[in-house]
């Protein structure tokens, strides 16, 4: 688990933690029939402000091996957490690994290893 400041506004810290498992559902099927599902039982509100504080957030940063959003590549609070459980994946643009991109991006953005959180 780790803590970041809230990015776009003025918010609550976020915590950040990134989970790998196998699944039978399509991308789509998993986004529609689980993760909409969690984020509505734990109050999830969505609005037009994609930044807004929020109860959850739950998004898919790997599918099929495929890495989903190019930009996430620059988010130490997605990168950071993916490195503890998928180091040697590879950005396929520059070759890095989400390893080395981790702790680089360690250097550049605040964030806090909170491992007592989860118990």
């Amino acid at each position: 688990m780790w803590e970041s400041e809230a990015v776009g506004s003025p918010a609550p810290n976020f915590l950040n933690v990134c989970v790998k498992f196998k699944s039978t559902f399509s991308q789509t099927s998993l986004k529609d029939q689980v993760i909409k599902n969690i984020e509505l039982k734990l109050e999830r509100i969505r609005s037009a402000d994609k930044f807004a504080p929020r109860t959850i957030d739950i998004d898919i940063v790997i599918f099929d091996d495929e890495f989903l959003n190019k930009d996430s590549w620059k988010l130490g609070y997605v990168i950071v957490p993916l490195a503890e459980i998928y180091p040697d994946y590879r950005n396929q643009e520059t070759g890095e690994t989400v390893s080395e991109i981790a702790t680089r991006l360690r250097r550049e953005v605040w964030l806090k290893a909170r491992p007592g959180i989860l118990g």
